[in-house]
């Protein structure tokens, strides 16, 4: 099971949000705290998505290796700063890609997006959802993984004008449809505003006057942080969070 966080608010590093808290995404990576029986670490890869300023697409960084091996991003992470952040680290579904590629945040213009979860009895089992897709869609996913195929479908939403948040809903209600017991935690950022599935694992909200955080768990102990009940939508923005029942 991967972990991932979405963060937006005044800049900060890199390495405020992914290495320096006391269960940061960093040490995640190694000794999560709430895996619930998906796995033991996030040793297949991470990646995170950042927003240089308000008008550009993000930048992405991503990699098949564990990010405590990887030295460039504690560098990169310690000297870059941003407003906007969606990051990962990955734990593997058995028999699924481990390249970069694989890695999320997946993205499209200004869009970022990540999955933790899986999605039971794949591929068969999701045949005719993505069927429904362009064949140019299906021949250019990032990856041969159902992350990637997830990506694909709530960016076709995305594409033909629907909401972010009911892009992310459609998407959970019809794989979930056709292959009961998923875990579909899901997470989409335009910069500007974030979404987000529960669906099968956790996820925690902290708000400040300024900012928010959403994060599979907490990265430190401070009392603001609340849990996202399972099977909601998150839709938020800075200073506005609203949470609803995905059905």
């Amino acid at each position: 099971m991967c972990r991932h966080l979405a963060y937006l608010g005044p800049p900060v590093t890199l390495a405020e949000l992914l290495f320096d808290p006391p269960y940061s995404l960093f040490r995640q990576s190694w000794a999560p705290r709430d895996m619930r029986g998906g796995g033991t670490i996030n040793a297949d890869g991470f990646g995170v998505g950042w927003y240089p300023d308000d008008a550009g697409e993000p930048v992405r960084y991503r990699r098949a290796q564990p990010i405590w091996s990887d030295p460039t991003i504690a560098e990169l992470a310690g000297v870059t700063r941003a407003g906007a952040v969606l990051a990962a680290v990955r734990s593997a579904t058995v028999g699924m890609a481990v390249l970069d590629n694989a890695a999320a945040p997946f993205a499209e213009g200004r869009w970022l997006f990540s999955h933790n979860g899986v999605i039971r009895g794949w591929p068969d089992a999701v045949v005719p959802i993505a069927a429904e897709l362009p064949v140019r869609d299906l021949l250019t996913l990032d990856a041969a993984t159902d992350s990637a195929l997830l990506w694909a479908l709530v960016r076709h939403r995305l594409r033909s004008g629907a909401d972010p948040g009911e892009a992310l809903a459609e998407v959970a209600r019809a794989v979930t449809a056709a292959a009961p017991d998923s875990r579909l935690n899901m997470l989409l950022t335009d910069g500007r505003a974030v979404a987000a599935t529960v669906l099968g694992h956790a996820l925690s909200l902290r708000e400040t006057p300024s900012g928010l955080l959403l994060a599979s768990e907490p990265h430190d102990d401070d009392p603001g942080w609340r849990s996202v009940p399972d099977a909601h939508l998150v839709t938020a923005t800075v200073g506005r969070a609203r949470l609803r029942p995905l059905w």
